[in-house]
């Protein structure tokens, strides 16, 4: 009898609820949770791939170029092709950080030299020959203890700076004289992209802020949903068909009109229901192939958005909070366990995934964050936090050499001029 009273009572509670295949989880018909995307994504039961998939599968990447025009957060869009052996050619010398952060580091790349800051954010100009050029420091005593980290955009004869301290400026790149600074009331969490007469940054409030190149006077800023912590995360902008597209530190993406400084879209990755301070989520930088707009998240999502719309096109299952990128129809991006996935572009259709971390032993591994990579001609390069470079064939994904940079941190690489870059600790390094 009590057997038939259980029976009876597990047929009216399966009667009331059924079984979402899609997102793992039980749903109340009367109140259908699968219709709120961000709930059935949070709360899915999903777990990251951590085993090679079709690891015997070779590409044939002979007629796939990475595109030279694709829309990133480089400060520059030039060629991508490296072909070298990781010949170590030369150091330019900065004097180094009390706490080397790889979010902040990215330098920006000229036809004849490099501009870079070190501890003091005295920026500096170097010729091809590391010759010191100029180096000029706008900081006041209290504000250089403070350590500013900068980001760069050259536009036209002229450098905008702005840093994570609240200011921005411009000054002129042939001499490094000041052309005009301003102070924003929060500091700086994002890259920089300009538009005609107009650059764009995100502060750490999650406002998009649009400023006048000429005399960094404010045209127009959007505020987004603020978090209640301060992410420890750079935020991403790009700029394409004419929209500003960037995330803010809750995961919204959100698209811009760039003259009126209105909404276009908005794409939410995260439930509301999930407490700020308590969530550590982290985002991808964006790319876009002029089509769509791909990028990655640490909650065991890839995204492919349509980028006039904001409508996703498809989402996969990969934990990785590094910047895809798009070569051909396929993308390639690392997951935060070290392993390379290979993603047919228009359908999110994994292809292959190989472990790049293969050569380390399980101990070590855990111990191993993957910084970020670039592809140049044949091979990808993919920078460690136990400060070593990773080249692997793309064709099959095995590694062919490991190169070790620093005993420390690294930055995530960068191809410019066919030779590949590496931020660590006191220099840029330059491979070719």
């Amino acid at each position: 009898m009590n057997k038939l009273i259980i029976i009876f009572i597990a047929l009216i509670f399966l009667n009331n609820c059924s079984f979402n295949e899609e997102s793992k989880i039980w749903k109340n018909k009367d109140k259908d949770l699968s219709q709120n995307q961000n709930i059935k994504k949070i709360f899915a039961d999903k777990k990251s791939k951590v085993v090679e998939f079709n690891k015997v599968l070779k590409l044939d990447l002979s007629n796939l170029k990475t595109n030279n025009k694709i829309n990133d957060n480089r400060n520059h869009l030039s060629s991508q092709t490296y072909g070298g052996n990781l010949s170590k050619i030369a150091n330019y010398k900065f004097s180094k950080f009390q706490e080397f952060n790889t979010t902040h580091f990215e330098p920006l790349f000229l036809s004849d030299g490099i501009i870079f800051f070190d501890k003091k954010g005295s920026i500096i100009r170097y010729d091809k020959n590391k010759k010191v050029l100029w180096k000029k420091n706008y900081y006041s005593k209290s504000e250089k203890k403070l350590s500013p980290k900068l980001n760069f955009i050259l536009k036209d004869n002229s450098i905008i700076a702005t840093d994570s301290i609240a200011k921005y400026y411009s000054i002129n790149l042939e001499t490094g004289d000041l052309n005009w600074s301003k102070n924003n009331i929060y500091s700086f969490n994002s890259n920089i992209k300009s538009f005609q007469n107009k650059f764009f940054v995100v502060d750490y409030k999650n406002i998009l802020r649009c400023y006048n190149i000429k005399d960094g006077s404010e045209c127009w800023n959007l505020k987004t949903e603020e978090s209640f912590t301060i992410s420890n995360s750079k935020y991403s902008l790009i700029i394409i068909n004419e929209l500003v597209v960037f995330n803010n530190s809750v995961g919204d993406i959100t698209a811009v009109d760039i003259e009126t400084g209105l909404i276009i879209w908005q794409l939410p990755t995260q439930s509301s229901n999930i407490i700020n301070e308590t969530y550590n989520f982290k985002i991808s930088k964006l790319v876009s192939d002029g089509n769509s707009i791909f990028f990655s998240n640490n909650k065991n999502e890839i995204y492919s958005v349509d980028a006039k719309t904001g409508i996703v096109n498809w989402i996969n299952n990969l934990n990785s909070n590094i910047k895809p990128v798009i070569v051909g129809n396929l993308i390639f991006t690392v997951s935060d366990e070290g392993y390379l996935y290979v993603i047919e572009k228009n359908k999110g259709n994994i292809i292959r995934v190989t472990d790049l971390l293969s050569n380390y032993k399980p101990r070590q591994r855990k111990n191993i964050q993957p910084i970020g990579f670039v592809i140049g001609d044949k091979n990808l390069y993919l920078t460690n936090s136990d400060g070593k470079i990773i080249v692997a064939d793309l064709s099959d994904g095995k590694i062919t050499k490991i190169e070790k940079v620093s005993g420390g941190l690294v930055s995530e690489p960068f191809i410019f001029d066919n030779n590949l870059f590496v931020v660590r600790n006191g220099s840029i390094v330059q491979y070719n």
